[in-house]
Parts: structure tokens; sequence; C-alpha cells
């Protein structure tokens, strides 16, 4: 029997994280997915595989799971130069979307490809126990069950087609174990819990706390207390970052005439270190401010009115976490508005990596804590 591999995947609207094994290999790839025809036209097999397989993702998918199978895909950072790109629409489910499955799919065939698994000939069978998440209002739903059915009992099979150093290889993936846990719930682990399931936090675990998750998609506010997520007071909405980067996309190029190729290219302008804000405009460096900071600014003005509607219900609350991608790119627009109005008690993550890595690392902290538990079981001596 194949042995079951570790992995802790969070399927971002922006990107997808993934950690695999025992913290050995991460992956992050843009999501965004492009439907093509089998043959890619590329200058030569040696050239092809000079390149990164990351930066040419061609894949073919096989899943009972997808609504449309057995189709051809771009994905990531080649889906991105394509003129059909598509990437997750405000008011989606991520687990009714055959966009999250390609994602995951392809997220575990490029770990599968790496040698942890028996290979016959160019067919590679990879098992795998698998952490992730859903949005709270998705898990309220009920949604996270038929999510992990999708998933459990079948064989999905990757073929990459015209990928650099992959070609012509299949991955059938297998899964031993899903877990399904709800995107709050996990923030609130990853705050007060270790890789080894030790407590890092004791300050935070009795306190009274709201975790504001903004995604691309979907805000989720969970409600901690008594070291639950309280599920009656947590709140999903469908409010993100993606509608607000899609204006500013669109206003760049009707304003300036220049075309970004995803909304990831709009967060890079945003957020980096230098030139921040800027684009090049027929080579002449060019301030995107008024344009960001008037979108932005509007939807930090609406994530902060559902803080202080969630607060105003919890009025014991001591701290309010903001975490998720689209805290990084909002927060110092909530910082603003924080220090200008009521002035609550709120804390985001410095650390860039940190906060986008949050959820990936809290789905690993999880799945490896239930196969720790589920192997001590197993071990323990069976009582006569």
């Amino acid at each position: 029997m194949t042995k079951s591999r570790m992995a802790a995947v969070d399927v971002g609207n922006d990107s997808i994280k993934a950690i695999f094994g025992e913290l050995e290999y991460e992956l992050n790839i843009p999501n965004i997915v492009a439907r093509d025809t089998e043959d890619r036209p590329v200058i030569g097999i040696e050239e092809l595989d000079a390149k990164e397989p990351l930066d040419g993702i061609h894949i073919k998918v096989h899943s009972p799971a997808l609504k449309e199978n057995n189709l051809i895909y771009r994905v990531g950072n080649l889906a991105a130069k394509s003129n059909n790109a598509a990437e997750l629409d405000p008011g989606s489910s991520k687990s009714e979307e055959d966009q999250t499955l390609i994602m995951l799919f392809t997220a575990l065939a490029l770990d599968a490809v790496k040698g942890e698994f028996p290979r016959t000939k160019n067919v590679i069978d990879a098992n795998y126990t698998l952490g992730t998440g859903l949005p709270l209002r998705e898990v309220k739903e009920g949604k996270d069950a038929g999510y992990r059915s999708k998933l459990i009992g079948s064989v999905h099979q990757v073929e990459f087609l015209v990928t650099p150093k992959y070609q012509g290889l299949k991955v059938n993936i297998k899964f031993n174990e899903v877990k399904v846990y709800p995107e709050g719930f996990a923030a609130f682990i990853n705050l007060v819990m270790d890789n080894n399931s030790k407590i890092i936090n004791k300050d935070l675990i009795d306190k009274r706390i709201l975790i504001q998750d903004i995604g691309g998609l979907s805000t989720d506010i969970a409600v901690i207390k008594n070291r639950n997520v309280d599920d009656d007071k947590a709140q999903g909405f469908n409010l993100g970052v993606s509608e607000s980067l899609e204006a500013i996309r669109e206003e760049i190029r009707s304003k300036h005439g220049v075309e970004l190729d995803s909304r990831r290219d709009v967060v890079e302008i945003i957020t980096r270190k230098n030139d921040r804000n800027h684009i090049m405009v027929k080579g002449s460096r060019t301030s995107v401010h008024d344009i960001t900071d008037r979108i932005l600014l509007d939807l930090a003005k609406k994530e902060y009115r559902l803080l202080r509607n969630v607060w105003s219900k919890n009025s014991q609350t001591e701290i309010c976490y903001f975490v998720g991608g689209g805290s990084h790119v909002l927060k110092d627009y909530l910082k603003t508005l924080n220090n200008n109005l009521d002035g609550y008690n709120i804390e985001f993550f410095e650390d860039d990596k940190e906060s986008i890595w949050m959820m990936a690392n809290a789905y690993y902290k999880l799945i490896t804590d239930f196969v720790r538990r589920t192997e001590k079981q197993k071990a323990a001596p069976v009582k006569s």
C-alpha cells in the first residue's frame, strides 16, 4: 500500500499556498486558469526543459469531482498570459467551483512528481492526507461535507502536457483522509499552537477575540470564546478584495492604457516595497495613487463597518486580529480609519509572509495533529 503523505493546502482567491510532508516542500501558485489545447507552441524541447515547471504548467485534468471533465488548462503564471484567463468571480462558492479543484490537484501533482511515490513508466500513484479549509459561510451552510465527499473515494488524474521537466507524466491522486476546516477557526489555531501542537500564546487562549479574515471573495469574522469558535455569532460575508482589484485594473487600463495580466499584478503594485502605487506608462514612472487610494479606502470602510457591527454584538471582545491576503492589502487604510474613529484594539501581522501563509500554516498544524493522534490510537494496546 502506498504511504500517505501529508498536505496542507489553502486555495486562496489570489493564489494557492501548499505545504507538504514534514515541512520540506511548499508551493505558491497564482489562482488563475485558462482553457487550452493539447499542443501549445514552444520553441524547442531542449529550451522547454531548461525552464521552471511553475512557469509552464500545462495539464489535462480527469476527475469525477469536476463538472467539466477531461479538459486542458494552463495554470498559474502561464495562464496569466492568456487572453481567456479565469479568476474566481465574486459571489462564487469556493467549494462548488471546478477551478478550486483544478488548483488543488495541480499543487498535489507538482509535489507528487518530486519522487515521494511509486512510479510505473510515466504514471505516479500518489496518496495524500489532506488538510484544507473553506470560508465560514460555506461551512455553516454544510458545504464542507459535499466538498470532502468529492475528493474521498475517487481517483483524480493530472497529466502534464507541455510542462517543463514533467512533460508526459501522469499523476493519479487518491486521498487517505480529507479534513476540511472553517477558515476562522484555523486562523485561531495558528495563533495559539505551534507545529508540535504545543500552546505558544497562553495570553490569548482564554481571551474573547475576533478574527477578521479578508479574502478575495469573502470576509469571515470568527468569534472566539472559551477556546472555541462561537458558531452562532461567527459570520461570513460576500465581501472581499477581488472586485476592488478588478476595478483598479480596469481604471488603470482606461486611464493609462496599461493592461495588467491579473489581479495579482495589481496586488504587487499596491504592496511592493519600492515604487509602491506606481506603474510604467510608455517607459515613464507614473503614479496610480489616486486610483488605488480611492477604491481601497472605500473597501476598507465597508470592512471596518463589518467589524463594528460584529463587535457591537460581542461587546466583551478584547482584541481583533486581521488576517488573510485582503488584510495585507488593506492594512494601512484600516489602521488609518481605526486611528481616526473609535479606536478598537486591532492587530495585524507585520510579516507579509506570515499573514499570507497563515491559513496554510494552520491547516498544516491541524492535519499534523490529526495524523499524530490517529497514529497514537493505532499504536495503543487493545484492552481485552
